[in-house]
């Protein structure tokens, strides 16, 4: 199964369809209707009829369906849903009601030979309609992706249909579920698995995101043992999944909510769904598609009737979605030719009717002669929709407003901070250590980190005077607070976590808590000078892998009163760990009133070597801030270009801080190998001699 799964899956890849489809057919192969026909004694010495080996199988199944769920709702982006929220909501509606009205039709039509059971026609029918109607969000997002389309407004409307369809198929599918396990039309029931759906939906939506958030950072961070976070999702998952089929639904509701509430999580999300797909897309997914697949009985369709039901499914399930979706589309308002590409879009089943099949497969509603004819709809349904998707997408350019957007977001793809998660604050009682608080405050605020403050302190039990972490949690809200109805600032507050250390074990405690998983770092201890010999600053930045920034306070200092709005001095003389520095001058001005001045200093033509080619230099450097100015413009942040041309760039950068109104410089630095910190002259400079605070962003 692993084998020919990967197999197989590697093949569709390597002709634009996806991977699953590969899976599916390997189970055909290597199943009765290929391997079984050709070979069967061969057959039954590899999948011999032992029960306890097909239980194992079953088990290993059942476990990928739930996890195969979990990764899809992890996938789920409820923000994108939220913003096309009118259009995909009549698109996904009106594409389930019209083929499932089809399918329900099909259902109560076919001969009493083709159904398991005539007097569970109406289960039996119900399964059928939700399998015709309901779209894959997995295999939608698939050729979205393979077409290039993701991040074009029509394909998120798509995407955000397939997230609706998908969501509301499940609750459709577990509703059944629990109808098909009653084993009659049980109206109590039904209302009593109806009304639990939309209870356990609500309270899951409602607290369960802060506490799953709250259980995935308190596991990683105190834990000691290998991958405690995969572990505490495996147990949610069953657990919400038992919860599901307690009050009467099926289990695949309960693991589809786990993964939305996993993705929702601000904290370590990629990390987490990078194991889990290893783990699924190497082990589980692969199985349980091969085990579909060995399901499919080709011989149903040895003769032309079992064609024609066959032809009849894949026409009835294409025609109800396509113009279901079409005519939603169009009442979403949307115009012709996107209406088409999105109808076309959704017609993708794929793996979502396969375990809907399976799962009707599994409860007696469903023989293998309906559930072949499902499998078979969905994969040719599958298999013509990229092309079809691919012809009419190339006919809608983007334009406008979508133009602009999708400018904008190929440029924050190449930034860092988007990517930052976490943000790791250590300091102290001094000037420096309120200032680092002020502003990785207003940077947790306006970028929705969830923040760790490790606060210093002469005794850990004694706190300090001035609280780090207070000041950050208050900050964040106000910057969060401040900018209610801003786009560019989430809107809840992030969790802001705080520890306490003695200053003697303040280096300690901080690479420590930094080893939990932290992108960002900022300084704020008490330092003569940062570049002293022996400063612990020296000792945490020499360890610490990602961006840190260190805060030296100067002159009157950066005051709460004033954060918001900062005039910042950003000096640059072409390096490029000078962007780095720009993003977090703006995240921490973005959402204020404050301005910033890009400062580029050029050496003249005469102090240039003529080897190092004098006017590729300058170009990078005037390219460099240009490259801040469109930053700054995305964002919608107030950059002031200034260039000077000096020999002495040192002499330049201190100049302009103490002539210009300023509160704060940011400089992009980059540390020298040593004992000490030293991050070249210009910084040395800053720090002796500045007459404003600095914050060294250290690449």
């Amino acid at each position: 199964m692993l084998l020919f799964g990967r197999l197989l899956g590697e093949l569709m890849q390597r002709v634009g369809q996806p991977e699953v489809m590969g899976q599916l057919i390997a189970g055909i192969v290597i199943g009765p209707s290929v391997f079984g026909a050709i070979t069967p004694e061969l057959y039954k010495v590899v999948f011999p009829d032992v029960a306890a080996q097909t239980k194992m199988i079953d088990a290993i199944s059942q476990i990928g369906i739930l996890m195969l769920l979990v990764l899809t709702g992890i996938e789920t982006d409820l923000k994108l849903v939220a913003k096309v929220r009118s259009t995909a909501f009549f698109t996904s509606v009106a594409g389930i009601v019209f083929p499932f009205a089809c399918g329900y039709a099909v259902g109560q039509y076919l001969p009493d030979a083709m159904i398991p059971d005539p007097t569970k026609r109406f289960v039996t029918s119900l399964f059928i309609a939700t399998a015709l109607s309901i779209s894959s969000v997995k295999i939608v997002a698939m050729v979205i992706m393979e077409v290039g389309f993701l991040r074009r407004t029509v394909g998120q409307i798509i995407l955000a249909s397939a997230i609706l369809d998908d969501t509301i198929g499940w609750i459709i599918i577990a509703v059944i579920g629990g109808l098909a396990t009653a084993g009659k039309v049980d109206i109590t029931g039904v209302a009593g698995a109806f009304g639990g759906t939309i209870a356990f939906l609500a309270v899951s939506f409602l607290l369960g995101r802060r506490a799953v958030a709250f259980v995935i950072r308190w596991i990683n961070d105190n834990l000691a043992i290998e991958m405690p976070v995969i572990t505490v999702i495996l147990i949610l998952m069953i657990g919400m999944s038992l919860i599901t089929d307690w009050i009467g639904v099926h289990t695949v509701l309960g693991a589809f909510v786990v993964g939305i509430l996993v993705g929702e999580s601000p904290i370590l999300t990629r990390h987490i769904e990078e194991q889990l797909r290893g783990l699924i897309i190497g082990f589980f997914a692969p199985v349980f598609f091969a085990v579909a697949g060995r399901e499919i009985d080709l011989s149903v369709l040895k003769n032309l009737d079992q064609i024609g039901y066959a032809l009849a499914f894949i026409g009835i399930a294409s025609v109800g979605k396509i113009v279901g979706c079409y005519v939603g589309a169009l009442l979403g308002r949307l115009d012709h030719r996107s209406g088409l590409a999105v109808a076309l879009g959704m017609n993708a089943r794929g793996s979502t009717e396969v375990i809907v099949a399976t799962i009707g497969l599994s409860l007696g509603v469903l023989n293998r002669d309906i559930f072949t004819l499902i499998v078979v709809m969905a994969i040719a349904t599958t298999l013509v929709t990229p092309p079809l998707l691919r012809w009419a997408l190339m006919r809608i350019p983007p334009s406008g407003e979508e133009k602009k957007r999708l400018e904008r977001e190929e440029a924050e793809a190449t930034e860092f901070l988007p990517n930052v998660e976490r943000l790791l604050v250590t300091a102290d009682s001094s000037a420096n250590g309120a200032m680092a608080s002020l502003l990785a405050g207003r940077l947790a605020g306006s970028l929705g980190m969830t923040t760790t403050v490790v606060e210093a302190s002469k005794h850990k039990k004694k706190e300090p005077k001035v609280k780090p972490g207070e000041i950050v949690k208050q900050q964040a809200e106000i910057t969060v607070q401040s900018n209610l109805g801003n786009d560019e600032i989430p809107d809840a507050t992030p969790t802001v976590v705080v520890e306490q250390a003695e200053k003697k074990e303040v280096v300690a405690t901080a690479l420590e808590t930094a080893q939990k998983g932290f992108e960002m770092l900022c300084l704020g201890l008490d330092t003569a000078s940062i570049n002293g010999h022996g400063d612990p600053v020296a000792e945490i930045l020499s360890s610490f892998e990602g961006l840190s920034l260190v805060a030296l306070s100067k002159g009157k200092g950066i005051k709460e009163k004033n954060v918001e709005n900062l005039s910042v001095l950003l000096p640059t003389i072409g390096a490029d760990y000078s962007m780095r520095a720009a993003e977090i001058a703006v995240a921490l001005v973005k959402g204020g009133f404050g301005r910033i001045t890009a400062f580029h200093v050029e050496p003249r033509l005469s102090e240039l070597d003529v080897l190092r080619h004098p006017d590729e230099v300058r170009t990078a450097g005037r390219r460099l801030l240009k490259d801040i100015e469109k930053l700054g413009k995305r964002q919608g942040v107030k950059v002031v270009p200034c260039k000077r041309t000096s020999a002495d760039a040192n002499k330049a950068i201190l100049k302009e801080a103490k002539s210009g109104d300023y509160d704060l410089v940011v400089m992009g630095v980059k540390m020298r190998p040593g004992e000490t910190v030293f991050f070249g002259k210009s910084a040395a400079a800053l720090s002796d001699r500045s007459p404003i605070s600095v914050l060294f962003v250290n690449s």
